[in-house]
């Protein structure tokens, strides 16, 4: 018997029907855990019908509970993000269902393979992300605050000025990302970036907490402009995104998500960091 096809992430886009379907419903087998990860995250195969591919599954009953989200909803977060990030039509967030599996209810997302490693002295994100013994960030960079590298030393954190970036900092405000780290940008080697790591989403309070402020307050671009319209769209009662989302957030925090697209539109500029919370997340790298 000839060993199943296997799909390389780098290969499959984030619309791939196929590859959603072998997620949603093929045979989920654990490899490994993930150590890194806060939550439970297990490395695992997924397989169908002759088809095979890398996943993450983070089952519901390993999710640590939070003060400020409700237990036992992580999961759901990180398919409302997918879903987001599929009507923007950037495909910025990897294949990502909800799905039964040997722990339980839980998310199932696509492995992505990351690009070429990093180079000494890189903090993260092969090349987006870097530390400047400067005062300023210089043609390319993006500033985003100054860090302690040890011995009494500080630098400047910057990162790319990158319009997939930019991009992911426009997802973020839309689904209030109160999470995005530099360990959770994963470039690949055909030039597309995914973020990943999307539990802690759609809060009905301002919690956005990113790394990607280079462009705060500046004017959005024309494409994210248009992209928020539709957006607004179909986030309508009747709209298809509201009728996926309505299954995975409260309606409190669907109202809530319609609010900051309304907001964003209404501003035209990207958002400045909220005064309640830290800006920035800890690590942030």
């Amino acid at each position: 018997m000839s060993a199943p096809e296997r799909i390389p992430a780098r290969s499959v886009t984030a619309t791939d029907p196929a590859v959603t379907a072998l997620l949603a419903r093929g045979e989920l087998t654990v490899r490994g855990r993930i150590r890194e990860a806060s939550n439970t995250a297990l490395y695992c195969t997924v397989a169908l019908e002759g088809r095979e591919a890398a996943c993450v599954y983070k089952p519901v009953a390993g999710e640590r509970p939070l003060w400020d989200f409700p237990d036992g909803d992580l999961a759901r977060r990180e398919v409302a993000t997918y879903a987001v990030s599929e009507a923007t039509g950037w495909g910025l967030v990897p294949p990502t269902v909800l799905r039964d599996g040997p722990h339980g209810e839980g998310m199932c997302q696509l492995w992505i393979e990351q690009g070429p490693g990093e180079e000494e002295g890189d903090p993260g994100a092969d090349g987006l992300l870097a530390l400047l013994d400067a005062e300023e960030p210089g043609e390319g960079w993006k500033a985003i605050g100054f860090a302690e590298v040890g011995e009494g030393r500080t630098a400047l954190l910057v990162h790319a000025d990158d319009e997939r970036l930019r991009r992911l900092a426009v997802l973020d405000a839309v689904v209030n990302n109160s999470d995005r780290k530099g360990g959770h940008l994963l470039p690949t080697a055909d030039g597309r970036l995914y973020g990943i790591d999307h539990g802690v989403t759609f809060h009905v309070e301002n919690k956005l907490r990113t790394l990607l402020w280079g462009w705060a307050g500046e004017p959005l671009t024309g494409e994210a402009v248009d992209v928020l319209k539709t957006l607004g769209a179909a986030l309508e009662p009747d709209g298809h995104l509201a009728r996926t989302l309505a299954d995975l957030v409260t309606p409190a925090e669907l109202d809530a998500t319609r609010a900051r697209v309304d907001a964003l539109l209404a501003s035209g500029r990207h958002p400045l960091p909220g005064t309640e919370w830290p800006a920035i997340p800890w690590p942030p790298v």
